[in-house]
């Protein structure tokens, strides 16, 4: 499983982490754009570079579906920037199968679009020369707040040489006005769970000590370069073999939150169905019923929570450390002391 991300305005250093995925950005120099590609933990990959981009901002990764290498891409071209014929092949090229997805700003009706835009109907004729299909969900995932705008489609799939079908749902699931798109290829990339985690916190070290003398020979014959290479490659196995031995695994821990209520998921689901049903119609009258819901189920999941943390308070207990460990993940850092000329301010 992958997320792609298109115009996910991450600046350069900021960092950006999702639990149990592996995140592969392209950050834009000034702020806003920019693209990223999250992949689940588990499932190799590996990023691929991309020369010769002019002005479409992409990121790249290959991936193994149906035990073939397949690029996956993760696009966006900003409104303002022109489509340049030259940045379509530097993405599709190299004859491997390739699947891109994100905003083109480019409109066509062939993809659901309401209009055919001149950037548009340029990306048809390359889709045309170039063997590639384009995709698009069918209904509308552009669904502003404003009334005097129409909703659109502006995230597209374009896919080159890739033997499965591809079907696109919108997930309505969201309170953004920018509906994300579910990308389904029929097919399943091979998944491995991920390996357990050495914890080098608890390594013993004497018994590393102990399998690096065993290992290690005192008095190595360093006669030439080669002899040199082959001893610096024996010292780094034999401190890896080490290293592995002297140390404990430890399983990653699975999320410990408890399940939302069934209903209130069922108000959310509500919520949700409606808002997408105000977005088409533009029917005030359910507009007001999904800030209604939407007031309701924060109210709803606000007392949830508190009721939770008040379980977790009433379970804490002294004898089985549980209290000692839960003000150890909240402790907070002890402020720095203000010093003066006359010393520390104890006080105003």
């Amino acid at each position: 499983m992958s997320i792609f991300l298109s115009e996910a305005f991450l600046n350069h250093g900021q960092a950006f982490r999702l639990a149990n995925y592996v995140c592969h950005r392209t950050d834009r120099p000034t702020a806003g754009g920019g693209t990223a590609i999250l992949v689940r933990r588990g499932i190799a990959n590996h990023s691929v570079p991309i020369p010769g981009l002019t002005h479409l901002e992409a990121t790249a990764i290959q991936v193994t579906i149906a035990g073939k290498p397949v690029k996956i891409l993760a696009a966006y071209l900003s409104p303002s920037r022109p489509l340049i014929g030259a940045d379509l092949p530097a993405c599709f090229g190299g004859g491997m199968p390739a699947l891109m997805a994100g905003d083109l700003n480019a409109e066509h009706v062939d993809w659901n679009s309401r209009l055919s835009t001149r950037r548009g109907k340029l990306l048809r004729d390359y889709a045309d020369g170039n063997s590639c299909l384009i995709f698009g969900p069918d209904t509308p995932i552009n669904n502003p707040y404003n009334p005097l705008p129409t909703p659109d489609v502006l995230d597209i799939v374009i896919t080159k040489n890739l033997t499965s079908p591809v079907y696109l749902t919108s997930c309505s699931a969201q309170s953004s006005d920018h509906l994300p798109i579910l990308i389904d290829t029929t097919c399943r990339s091979s998944f491995q769970q991920p390996p357990d985690h050495p914890d080098f916190r608890r390594t013993d070290w004497a018994n590393f000590q102990t399998h690096l003398e065993d290992q290690i020979p005192f008095d190595p014959e360093l006669h030439d370069g080669m002899a040199i290479d082959t001893c610096i490659a024996n010292f780094s196995g034999a401190v890896l073999k080490a290293l592995e031995a002297s140390t404990p695994k430890r399983r990653p821990r699975a999320d410990p939150r408890p399940l939302i209520p069934a209903g209130i998921q069922d108000e959310i689901r509500l919520k949700d169905r409606l808002r997408r049903q105000s977005q088409v119609t533009r029917d005030h009258t359910l507009r007001a019923k999904v800030n209604r819901l939407q007031r309701s189920v924060t109210r709803r999941l606000n007392e949830w929570r508190n009721d939770q943390w008040s379980a977790t308070l009433e379970s804490l207990d002294a004898e089985d450390q549980s209290l000692w460990m839960t003000k150890r993940v909240m402790r907070v850092p002890t402020p720095l002391p203000l010093v003066t000329p006359l010393g520390i301010a104890l006080s105003d």
